[in-house]
């Protein structure tokens, strides 16, 4: 009983946010020494076997994310036992007033109202780390930057035009986006100068270090990795036992061939 409580108490603390994720060394060290005008080559680096980077993970999505955001293909009761999240954790901390436990990850934002809002629906993210790549996400949210023509006062390096507002900007804080000029020779041998992004420049601090908001980065797009197939660690360790009964299989036949042909030769 006193384990349990314990264990109840950490999943409190976890998913209440009094746990602060400082991420790991490798994280930290990425964050703090990546040349910004390399932020193509960012990767996630996120790992979907990690039950406490998931955790952080759905809460994060459930206090920034679910505003605007659904994962239709995935029920809260799914996601609390991948998750090891206690049910009664679950309801307390993670699921919105009225929803239940069978029901499927929803927004409570009406379609229509987005549309108005932000000139278009938001998409759907259950299957958007398949469709765009973990590494795509992880980039796009390290890469907004201030931009006072656009509407909602933001823009973004993966997603240009983005209509999604820089929501976690009290977190990472505003930057912006520094660019430097580059002469190119075209084909007919004519040389143009260019801008190309160089780095961001801190304007106002976030409630987060750097390396804080990067794991607390991973963390989401771990999570979201995690939504677009939740039974992905099983399958892979499924595939080892598949592909021994396999070699199994093509030995024992092997042996058989060689026994029902072993007149014949």
């Amino acid at each position: 009983m006193r384990i349990e409580r314990r264990r109840s108490s950490v999943f409190a603390a976890l998913l209440t946010g009094a746990l602060c994720a400082h991420g790991n060394a490798r994280a930290a060290d990425e964050a703090g020494s990546r040349p910004g005008a390399d932020w193509q080559s960012w990767r996630a680096s996120t790992d979907v076997t990690n039950t406490a980077s998931l955790q952080r993970g759905a809460r994060n999505f459930a206090n920034y994310c679910l505003g605007c955001h659904s994962l239709k293909y995935v029920r809260w009761s799914r996601m609390g036992e991948d998750l090891a999240i206690p049910e009664a954790l679950l309801e307390r901390h993670l699921l919105p007033p009225g929803d239940k436990p069978l029901e499927y990850i929803a927004t409570s934002m009406p379609a229509a109202d987005a549309e108005a809002w932000f000139g278009k629906t938001p998409p759907d993210l259950s299957l958007m780390a398949r469709a765009r790549g973990k590494d795509y996400l992880y980039q796009f949210l390290e890469t907004f930057y201030i931009d006072p023509t656009r509407q909602t006062g933001a823009n973004n390096l993966r997603l240009p035009t983005t209509a999604m507002p820089d929501v976690l900007s009290e977190l990472e804080g505003l930057k912006r986006a520094v660019y430097r000029n580059v002469e190119k020779r075209g084909e007919d041998g004519r040389v143009t100068t260019q801008q190309e992004f160089d780095h961001f420049e801190q304007v106002v601090p976030g409630r987060l270090s750097t390396e804080e908001y990067d794991s607390f980065v991973r963390d989401t797009v771990n999570f979201l990795d995690y939504a677009g197939e939740p039974s992905q660690v099983v399958r892979r360790s499924l595939g080892v036992w598949v592909v021994l009964f396999l070699l199994v299989f093509t030995w024992l036949a092997w042996l058989m061939k060689r026994e029902y042909w072993k007149d014949v030769h």
